[in-house]
């Protein structure tokens, strides 16, 4: 049987903004199985670095969890078309001396008919903050569906 990730494309608002949300929570559990939403050979941008296949993109997660602790992810709809959804993003974290950041950024998701990622654009850039001016402060793992949104707390 063919592997599947409902929802499929193409997309409509409804199911874009189910596949974002999915997205996020599975991103937001902070394990390298998330590489499991996508192809085999799927390509990835991540800032600079320049990523093929799951293998290369579960090393990568696990890199980046090791160092970006307390992780918790906030994803929202761009805009989408038929097996193409843009995102937009913003998660918190801090490094092992304490420090905290924003990182903020874009998403663009290319997808196949099965509903795996094929292909991952990531443009991230991040702002220190200090600890007080935390705004995602949920307990690690699932955002509540009763947190804000990104549009929500202006960001």
């Amino acid at each position: 049987m063919t592997e599947q990730r409902p929802p499929l494309p193409p997309f409509t608002l409804e199911t874009a903004t189910e596949k974002v949300r999915k997205a996020e929570d599975a991103w937001n559990t902070r394990e390298p199985k998330v590489a499991l939403a996508y192809t085999t050979d799927t390509v990835w941008r991540n800032r600079a670095e320049f990523l093929t296949g799951r293998e290369e993109i579960m090393a990568f997660l696990k890199r980046k969890w090791t160092h970006e602790l307390d992780y918790r992810l906030i994803k929202e709809l761009w805009t989408f078309r038929d097996n193409r959804i843009a995102v937009r993003f913003a998660y918190e974290w801090h490094d092992d001396s304490g420090n905290w950041f924003r990182s903020y950024g874009n998403e663009n998701w290319e997808f196949e008919a099965n509903g795996l990622m094929r292909r991952r654009i990531a443009s991230i850039n991040d702002l220190p903050i200090a600890e007080k001016n935390r705004k995602f402060r949920w307990p690690l793992g699932r955002r509540p569906d009763d947190h804000p949104s990104l549009s929500d707390l202006g960001l």
